[in-house]
């Protein structure tokens, strides 16, 4: 088969050995890949990352050897492959499983490949109603919508996204549902429409002392920035006890005033997957149109150039077709 490869900060594309799937496994065909910035930052070197990445996708099921029930059907899967043995595995999933592979970024061959294999318990068939464009975005939309999961939001709060990247935008798309007067902060006057068009109230902002100056600190502060610099940014827009959630994962180490955080008595929460049966209730009612986020299909052969594309500040999504055979 095709995989695109990650070798010291360089991508192309090799021939791969088809993989087979196991008891309790599911191979899976590739339809559709999403690039993501963790795939951009294993690119410039997070986690000294080297193989196959990729791990928005949408696929057929071709073999399910425990569940033959699966096969041809059309599926995405959760990216944590756990030991299944460990009391975490066993109670709170394989999320946090000490032993843990993730899917294209830690010891686990990804979706930018023509097939994958996933253990069957992570996946969700996609509903009749949601397309391939749509489903692709199940990954990131779960974990825009983990902050609600997460913390207790109310209407109430004065809740800040910080940043208008795609994550950042789906994250403030997804939860003004539950915050009506959330405010989507970023650079770009196009990316800020996306969410304005979907009823989110934005500021183009490129000081945070504009923010606020207009609009004071806010209860709780989404860092989707996905530069180093979003931490510290994010601390000086709570307020005293406010809750920053920090959504960002880069390649540099990011040095934060811990002095501040103390003495303001911040709540700092880390925020990473998310439940992809919220995310797939979402698309299949509609909640958040993701169809406006997408830039361009690349066919996968052009891989390299799609990830160069990607890359680029101002760019949003970019998939990758995989070959239909």
């Amino acid at each position: 088969m095709q995989a695109a490869v990650i070798d010291h900060g360089t991508i192309r594309l090799e021939q791969r050995p088809r993989p087979t799937a196991g008891p309790h496994q599911a191979l899976i065909r590739v339809r559709l890949a999403g690039i993501c910035n963790t795939d951009i930052e294993l690119l410039r070197g997070y986690m000294d990352f080297s193989g196959i990445p990729g791990h928005e996708f949408v696929g057929h099921v071709v073999e399910a050897p425990s569940d033959p029930e699966l096969v041809g059907a059309r599926v995405t899967g959760e990216i944590n492959i756990g030991c299944g043995a460990c009391p975490t595995c066993l109670t709170d999933g394989p999320r946090h499983c000490p032993k843990r592979h993730t899917l294209g970024i830690d010891g686990w061959d990804g979706a930018f490949a023509e097939y994958l294999v996933l253990p069957a318990a992570n996946l969700h068939v996609i509903p009749d109603g949601v397309s391939d464009m749509e489903a692709v975005f199940v990954e990131p939309l779960a974990a825009a919508l983990e902050p609600s999961q997460q913390l207790h939001l109310t209407a109430r709060q004065s809740v800040l996204v910080l940043g208008d990247g795609k994550l950042g935008i789906l994250t403030a798309c997804a939860l003004h549902y539950l915050v009506p007067g959330l405010i989507l902060a970023g650079h770009h006057a196009h990316k800020l429409s996306i969410a304005a068009a979907q009823g989110v109230t934005i500021r183009l902002a490129a000081d945070p002392l504009e923010l606020l100056r207009e609009c004071g600190r806010f209860d709780v502060v989404i860092e989707a920035t996905g530069r180093s610099s979003g931490l510290s940014c994010a601390l000086d827009l709570v307020r005293p006890e406010g809750v920053v959630v920090a959504k960002t994962t880069v390649a540099d180490k990011i040095a934060i005033d811990m002095a501040k955080v103390v003495v303001n008595e911040i709540h700092l929460v880390g925020s990473r997957c998310g439940d992809f049966k919220l995310a797939m209730a979402y698309l299949r009612d509609g909640l958040v149109d993701v169809m406006p986020l997408v830039e361009i299909i690349r066919p996968f052969g052009e891989c390299a150039d799609a990830m160069r594309v990607a890359s680029q500040p101002d760019s949003m999504k970019v998939l990758l077709q995989l070959p239909r055979n």
